[in-house]
Parts: structure tokens; sequence; C-alpha cells
């Protein structure tokens, strides 16, 4: 019960003051231009109709509510004309006034669907012909057609001064091969709601798309690198004979070892990498020998070949701190080319290992389903 009463309190505004002012100035704005001009080409039949009252709410769509489908340029001169063409049709032909206004009202409703120009003004232009018994179809150009024409020329104006879109032409966005959703899946969801939606296609499909965004920034932005980092990663010295480094790797099954000092400050990292471009690889027979006999250590003095980590370590590693965001790793994984980054203390001390699979894992968590 409390959910359904709560359907009729309105919801909350997320429009900001100024975004209000904007709205409330350009409908009075736009109102006074168009009702100046019209009683001025009405002339001595000022007596006349020269504004009609649906245009008042034609104004709120114009000024308040832009980006609208419903609010657009052709729905509300053709919604208004159309409608009104209805009403005075109905108004001639039916001499019932209840059963006159209930087919203007549903008459200019289909109408408007036919010509693509739904605009709910158009309800009431209908309605408004019927209840002033207007019979004179020339009265649909005037005052109607342009009573709605020159509101839509200041909405152009006014909201083209001040910041919206107005036309709000929608615009086609070639698709993103990084989007998880297509343009295909939104016309999908459309067709099975099979309702008027009252915002264009493209704002909604780049809405949609920020607010994953904003989703995606929210939930991986909040992870530190201490969160998804390995706690006990296995180090080298610089003088670990290579036999031993490979054996670590081996036997822990991963593929990069941090080189430490004895005070545990990271001086470099070996990879398997590493290890092979020791070899000659342009020769695949015998590799396995080839590989044995560099990390077999060398029982004479003199060595023509590298016996420790330090000789073939990549001396220039990537760290980060234990505090950062995982979010700023994004660029290291994906453009930098790295696939192991260790994660250091504040005294700059190796406290942990993030690998490219850790970090996949929190972006799957993060982008995934809650």
């Amino acid at each position: 019960m409390w959910t359904y009463l709560r359907a009729w309190l309105p919801g909350p505004s997320n429009v900001n003051a100024r975004e209000r002012l904007r709205a409330v100035c350009g409908a009075a704005l736009g109102l006074f231009v168009t009702a100046v001009l019209c009683r001025w080409l009405a002339g001595p039949l000022a007596s006349a109709v020269w504004l009609i009252a649906p245009l008042g709410a034609s104004a709120v769509l114009v000024f308040a509510v832009p980006a609208s489908p419903l609010a657009q340029p052709w729905p509300v001169i053709g919604g208004n004309t159309l409608s009104a063409l209805v009403g005075i049709a109905s108004a001639t032909w039916i001499p019932d006034p209840a059963l006159a206004a209930a087919v203007a009202v549903g008459g200019a409703i289909g109408l408007m669907f036919f010509a693509r120009c739904l605009h709910p003004p158009g309800g009431a232009a209908a309605l408004l012909a019927v209840l002033t018994h207007t019979t004179q179809f020339s009265s649909a150009l005037f005052p109607f057609f342009t009573n709605s024409l020159l509101l839509v020329l200041a909405g152009v104006a006014y909201n083209t001064l001040t910041g919206r879109r107005y036309p709000h032409v929608q615009v086609v966005r070639p698709p993103s091969p990084d989007a998880r959703f297509s343009q295909s899946d939104i016309d999908a969801v459309l067709a099975r709601y099979n309702q008027v939606l009252d915002i264009s296609r493209d704002d909604l499909e780049s809405l949609i798309q920020q607010t994953e965004l904003e989703s995606y920034k929210r939930r991986l932005g909040t992870l530190h690198c201490a969160d998804i980092m390995s706690r006990t990663p296995i180090s080298v010295e610089f003088g670990t004979p290579l036999q031993e480094a490979w054996t670590l790797m081996h036997a822990h099954r991963i593929k990069a070892l941090p080189v430490t000092d004895r005070t545990r400050r990271v001086v470099g990292i070996v990879t398997q990498a590493d290890f092979f471009r020791q070899l000659d690889l342009q020769h695949h027979e015998g590799i396995a020998g080839r590989l044995r006999d560099l990390i077999r250590a060398t029982r004479t003095v003199m060595s023509n070949k590298p016996e420790v980590v330090g000789q073939i370590m990549t001396r220039q590693v990537r760290v980060a701190s234990a505090e950062r965001p995982v979010v700023d790793l994004v660029p290291l994984f994906s453009e930098g080319g790295h696939h192991h980054i260790p994660i250091i203390d504040e005294e700059k001390r190796l406290t942990g290992m993030i690998t490219q699979s850790d970090f996949v894992r929190a972006l799957y968590r993060a982008v995934g389903p809650a």
C-alpha cells in the first residue's frame, strides 16, 4: 500500500536553481514575444482570439525540457495545428459537445501519432476548438499555427543562447568496440517496453553509457592496491643465482620476481622474458638445453655467461604504493605493456605484487554484475 501511495507523491528534481530560473525566464520571454507579435498581426481584429491557452503548456516543454522529443519544433507546430484541425472538424460535424470533445482529443492523438508529432498540448488545442465552437478552418492557421511557429522560433533563439541544444537533433554515434551494449540492444529493449519515452534515443544511450562509467569509477575507484595485491610476494636479491630464481618461478608458478636489496627496497624485476632474452631464439632446436646451460652455475672462477639475477634483470621497474587507487594502474596494464607491478609501503619497501590477473579480476568485480 505504501509503495502504491508513494506513486502519487512528486519525485525528486535533478535540476539546480540556475536551470529552473533559465526555464522560467525563457517561458515568460517566449510567450511575451509571441503574444506581442500575434496581437500586432491581429490588427483591427485584436478583440478576436490571438493567443491560445495550450501555448502555455507548449512553452513548458520548449523551455523547461528542450531535449524532450515532445518539445521539438515539428511536434509543437504540427501537433498544435493538426490537433486544431481535428477539433474544428469535430465542432463542425458533431452536434453533441461531449461527443465532439471526446472524438476531437482521441482523433488528435491518433493523427499526431501518424504524423510523428505527438505533443501533449495538442490534445488541449483540439479540446479548445470544440469548447469555443470554432468552425472556421482558417483558425488553424491563425492563431494555432502562428502561435506555435513564433514560440518555436523564440525557443530556438533562447535555448541556443543559454547553452541548450534546440532543436535537439538526434546524434547517430558510431558503435564503440568497448561498449557493453549495442544500439540493437537498446532497440530491442525499447521494442519490449513499447511506450512513449519523453527522452530521445541518443540521450538515453548517452545516459546509460555515462551511468556505467560513473558506476565503474565509483566501484573501482574505492579499491586501492593493498586491497587486491598478493601480500606475500616471492622475491630475490641481486646476487641470487639464476638457477635458484628459475626454480622459484617454476615452483610457485609465477612469471616474475621482484629484485630487492637487503632492506627490501625494489631495485629491479626479473621475468621469464629476461631469461629467454639470453638465448638465441632464432633457432628453436635445443632451447631447453640452452636454458639449462644458462641457469646452471659455472664451477670455474671465470664465466662468459650471466650467473646471477642482477645481470639479466630489468632495472627500470614501475612500482606503486599500497594506498594508490587501482584505477591508476589502468594505463600501465592496458597501454604500458606491464604484467607485474611491485607494491611498496610508505618506507619504499616491497610489500606486495599485483599481476595482470589480479587486476583483471578486480576489474571484473567492478564492472560485472553486482
